[in-house]
């Protein structure tokens, strides 16, 4: 019987929430057409509702199954974001695989953590159009890039391909006031900031006319005390 518990748990980690530090969201267990159970979303700035919710996509880089955010609105200054309700830490390690579909105005895609609220939160984030990794505060509502270490005042993240169509992975790894940033394995910048300096949860952004598609959210807690 015990065997047969444990296997149990092994394969309800692969997409719901287990009571280990670490965890990965494949989101194959959830119903197409909707936000997955768990998840909350949100918005930063202007525009039209977000729409975050389940797809098949025969290119997913695991199971058949995707989570998309399918609203398409052009306001520049719009953020959408799907919040992790079930986890909360400081010190943290997440990444995600992603496909940038459509989008004129951006194909962005990107990860938050520390979120306290729609307005405050660290995000850092590839865009297909611009071919760059940019990381974020976004403190009342007031989204401002973070320069990495050793770089010039007037530097704007990192150049880095993140095509669209394909899939890529973006991670993040923060603890304390430190955050190294990774693309497809790659090791791109590190950045230092002390504005958020509290536990939060960890979620996933898009800006926005982006059409994004994410698929194996992993999230690991690196915080000391478990």
């Amino acid at each position: 019987m015990r065997t047969i518990a444990i296997l149990i748990t092994a394969l309800l980690c692969t997409s719901t929430v287990c009571a280990a530090s670490t965890l990965t969201l494949d989101f194959e267990a959830f119903e197409l057409g909707k936000t997955p159970a768990g998840f909350s979303t949100a918005l930063t700035g202007g525009g039209g509702p977000v729409a975050w919710v389940i797809q098949e996509d025969p290119t997913a880089p695991n199971g058949s199954k995707v989570l998309v955010q399918t609203s398409a609105d052009g306001t520049s200054y719009r953020f959408p974001l799907c919040v992790y309700d079930n986890f909360t830490a400081k010190d943290v390690e997440v990444s995600v695989k992603f496909k940038p579909v459509s989008g004129k105005v951006d194909q962005a895609a990107g990860l938050v953590w520390r979120y306290r609220d729609r307005d405050n939160y660290y995000i850092v984030r590839a865009n297909a159009l611009e071919d760059n990794v940019v990381l974020y505060k976004v403190n009342n509502g007031k989204r401002t890039d973070l320069k990495p270490i050793g770089v010039g005042l007037f530097t704007y993240g990192k150049k880095a391909n993140a095509p669209s169509g394909e899939w890529s992975e973006l991670r993040v790894a923060a603890k304390s006031n430190r955050f190294e940033i990774s693309l497809n394995g790659e090791n791109l910048f590190t950045v230092e900031d002390n504005t958020f300096t509290e536990a939060g949860k960890v979620g996933l952004w898009t800006k926005a006319d982006s059409v994004t598609a994410f698929d194996d959210l992993k999230i690991e807690s690196l915080d000391t005390n478990g």
